[in-house]
């Protein structure tokens, strides 16, 4: 059980894999955040072989080679970005680096998959789109707080199977724990991570996305504030903002840094999905003073009411959808629009509270 967000990954054997060995060569660069284990995780999960590793930082190598003894060290980013085995690039890097890599990736006419924030400004934005448009390659991102989660799994499940109807609204609640002594300087430095909004709140807006069934959305509402780190004036521990999606669908986040040390885990992460037949409510991480796992789904509908434990139901087949649209070019686990538009709209809404802010 992950007591901090950066530690959570998460690996399932729950489904086969879709290709066999050397079928799809994937290496990493860029160790900067715990979540490049969890990308990993999913890729060897779903058949993928991992063949590089390369950081600047040769301390963090020896962990990662610690983890995944398959792994070689490349001597540079060079070397994976010259390496014809090598289909895929996967990061963690710092978040303000991730765009500009993401760019160099594609550019070397290999695919890329950050961890998320996958940007920090609207600019590296647009020049991953320029990159993506005449490379032919995807810039795809580990939205985790859905993908690599099954209660958030099963829900898009059941909301695409009309189990809550038409969705009307979605909350999202998503605090996370500081663990201020364990963090880098970069975590809290805006400019290395983007604000709050734009950093955990990515995982936010694609959640909005996808379950209200939207292409792109209005933001009404933006704030951010630093209410418990004067130390640290860089950091923003506590971000809300609303939208009003294409679908007309009314959606709502608090994101925060503030998950109190008593907690198991790292954040009592629950959205709540209103739709016109039904309520449903997802409970990701923990049954709050129970012994129970978290990972459960809450639904309410014309049926009845049913508590469903999410443990082992879905697996997380976005890995190996990915692998799959990425050797076949198709869109199956997820278009290239909806990757960039999450983004984008959690870097509006951040620039609102921003200026909201000043």
């Amino acid at each position: 059980m992950a007591k901090t967000g950066y530690d959570y990954a998460p690996s399932s054997k729950t489904l086969p894999p879709v290709v066999g060995p050397g079928e799809f060569v994937f290496s990493v660069t860029g160790l900067d955040h715990g979540h490049i284990f969890g990308q990993t995780n999913g890729l060897i999960d779903a058949g993928g072989t991992l063949k590089y590793v390369y950081d600047a930082d040769s301390a963090k190598m020896d962990d990662f080679c610690e983890r995944y003894a398959d792994a070689k060290r490349a001597e540079s980013i060079e070397q994976i970005l010259e390496d014809d085995e090598t289909i895929c690039v996967t990061s963690a890097s710092i978040p303000c680096d991730r765009g500009p890599l993401g760019v160099r990736v594609l550019n070397a006419g290999k695919h890329y998959f950050t961890d998320k924030s996958p940007f920090t400004t609207l600019e590296q934005l647009e020049d991953a789109r320029k990159a993506v448009a005449e490379s032919g390659k995807r810039y795809m991102v580990y939205y985790s707080e859905r993908l690599h989660n099954e209660s958030s799994m099963k829900a898009t499940e059941l909301i695409k199977a009309g189990a809550i109807g038409n969705v009307l609204q979605v909350q999202n609640l998503a605090p996370h724990r500081m663990s201020k002594d364990a963090r880098p300087d970069w975590f809290f430095d805006k400019k290395s991570y983007g604000g709050i909004l734009t950093d955990i709140g990515s995982h936010q807006f694609e959640q909005f996305l996808e379950f209200a069934g939207a292409t792109d959305a209005t933001v009404n509402f933006a704030r951010v504030e630093n209410f418990t780190a004067p130390d640290k004036p860089g950091l923003e521990d506590f971000g809300e903002t609303s939208l009003t999606m294409s679908t007309g669908a009314s959606c709502y986040c608090r994101i925060d840094w503030l998950t109190p040390d008593g907690l198991r885990v790292w954040g009592d992460g629950r959205v709540f999905v209103v739709g016109t037949k039904g309520t449903m409510e997802i409970r990701k991480y923990i049954a709050l003073a129970r012994q129970e796992p978290g990972n459960k789904l809450f639904l309410v509908n014309d049926e009845g009411e049913q508590e469903i434990d999410c443990d082992g139901t879905t697996g997380f087949p976005f890995f190996g959808e990915m692998i799959l649209d990425l050797l076949n070019g198709t869109e199956t686990a997820m278009t290239q629009d909806h990757i960039f538009k999450a983004a984008e709209l959690s870097m509006i809404a951040q620039k609102m509270a921003d200026e909201n802010r000043a």
